[in-house]
């Protein structure tokens, strides 16, 4: 009788997708822009030193999971490893994370679709009351189960990929190569905040490792290969991108960036190309919504949790207030804040819970608790490994606030 291994294989691979789709999103739309001004050069190889940096903070967080045998949160590993101080950093930075995110994907979806209506039926309606209107949509489609926003994510998720392939195809036709010759290494680390937050996937880790049956080798492989998959991606759109907008063009690039508008926008600006606007415009769209989706379900799963919250009707419909309203209200008092909220998230709530907290974590369990088994899993590097991570989230952080103070 011969005997199927494939479904191992394909759980693996499966895995690797989970990963990708975790980071890939609306991120994208910020990157490029953000990005630009050091040029596309500087930007692959701090796209790669990123990409580096929060595989390496997945694989630290890999190995505090598996000193544990039940599955626990970010939030829980912290306590049993750093106490109290612990979880009021995880709990304080897990939230500031969550609500960036979600005044960036409100914020976005409000532009587009007053941009949206305006374009296709000249019908005009406040970016608040849109960006209302598609939280009304996502509060309902979670209150009804995850089985629908699986269904719902699933579509979306097809018209992603359709858009960014048209757009790769049709946008890589008119690249001017002269434009990917601009450099300017000191104004490009800026961007790193925004790199950081779009190779966040490290809230799917527990899962995953229970998912593999706690097998180290397949995560690894896993944390590794399916963060190399949005690498790859983000590099080829920073490319169709970077080649298709003159950053030195005020009226195009800097108008954008000072607006805190999205890379479609930009396009939209610099290109003549209808169709590649057209695109552009569907690819925006789907990249908030299945992001939008995956942030508010995976909120509300941690505030039920966090809260003790039943998920009855009433505790669904007071967590779904919880989780939009208040970045609703804050995305109409800055309806433009789409790129600086994504900055906050990755400059502060991620490098320091995806950074700061999985090398403090290990430092405690192997050095001072001695947690960590002779024979466990165990991240490559040592301590000289850890203090790096610190110094350089720290260093991100330090990068965050300059740039808010003195607005570069």
């Amino acid at each position: 009788m011969k005997t199927d291994t494939s479904p191992s294989a394909g759980s693996t691979f499966g895995a690797m997708l989970l990963v990708a789709g975790c980071c890939i999103g609306a991120g994208m739309l910020g990157l490029p822009i953000l990005s630009a001004l050091g040029g596309f050069k500087p930007s692959l190889f701090l796209f790669v030193l990123s990409w580096l940096f929060m595989s390496f903070t997945a694989l630290l967080l890999l190995e505090v999971n598996l000193w544990f045998q039940d599955e626990i949160s970010i939030v829980s590993m912290a306590e049993r490893t750093l106490g109290p101080i612990g979880k009021i950093v995880g709990w304080g930075t897990f939230l500031f994370l969550f609500y960036s995110l979600m005044v960036a994907y409100i914020s976005g979806s409000g532009q587009l679709i007053t941009d949206f209506l305006m374009q296709t039926f000249t019908i005009y309606i406040p970016s608040w009351f849109g960006s209302l209107m598609l939280s009304g949509i996502f509060a309902i489609l979670i209150f009804m189960g995850t089985h629908v926003v699986d269904r719902f994510n699933r579509i979306l998720m097809a018209g992603l990929i359709v858009t960014y392939g048209l757009l790769v195809v049709l946008g890589g036709m008119h690249v001017n190569s002269e434009l990917l010759h601009y450099q300017n290494w000191s104004i490009a680390p800026f961007a790193i905040p925004i790199m950081i937050i779009s190779f966040g996937f490290h809230n799917l880790v527990p899962s995953l490792t229970t998912y593999m049956q706690r097998d180290a080798k397949k995560m690894q492989k896993i944390i590794v290969l399916g963060s190399a998959i949005p690498l790859l991606i983000y590099v080829v759109w920073e490319w169709v991108i970077l080649g298709l907008i003159p950053v030195g063009q005020n009226e195009t690039f800097q108008a954008v960036l000072d607006s805190g508008e999205m890379a479609t926008n930009a396009l939209k600006k610099a290109v003549g190309n209808s169709w590649i606007v057209d695109i552009a415009h569907y690819f925006a769209f789907f990249a908030i919504i299945t992001s939008c989706l995956g942030v508010a379900l995976s909120f509300v799963d941690f505030l039920a949790d966090g809260l003790n919250i039943k998920k009855t009707s009433a505790g669904k419909s007071l967590l779904l207030f919880l989780v939009f309203f208040p970045p609703w209200f804050f995305a109409c008092l800055y309806p433009y804040v789409f790129l600086t909220a994504l900055n906050y998230a990755g400059g502060f709530g991620a490098v320091i819970l995806f950074g700061v907290l999985p090398a403090a974590m290990v430092w405690s369990g192997r050095y001072i608790y001695h947690i960590a088994q002779p024979q466990a899993f165990m991240a490559p590097g040592g301590k000289g490994a850890l203090v790096v991570v610190i110094f350089s989230s720290l260093g991100i952080v330090l990068l965050q606030t300059i740039r808010e103070i003195y607005a570069i």
